[in-house]
């Protein structure tokens, strides 16, 4: 339900579907990670998961894996 109700409708386009099909891939530790990451402001996650600003490097990987997932091919980070 998190996932699918941001506030965002960006955000709920790519975590929404992700959850639905890529969750239950994700093993123990990545699902806390998932579980943290949604705490973090949508503005800032989907400049994260499409490449536009550098995500946290504890959440890197994990928006790589969303954004490939749902199709989102990351741009080289501005920093």
């Amino acid at each position: 339900m998190r996932s699918w109700r941001r506030g965002m409708k960006e955000m709920d386009l790519i975590l929404g579907p992700f959850s639905d099909t890529g969750l239950a891939a994700l093993d123990p530790v990545a699902l806390d990670l998932y579980e943290r990451m949604l705490g973090e402001n949508d503005q800032d996650l989907y400049l994260w998961v499409t490449g536009a600003k550098s995500a946290p490097d504890q959440f890197t990987a994990l928006l790589t894996h969303i954004g490939g997932h749902v199709g989102i091919a990351p741009r080289p980070s501005a920093g």
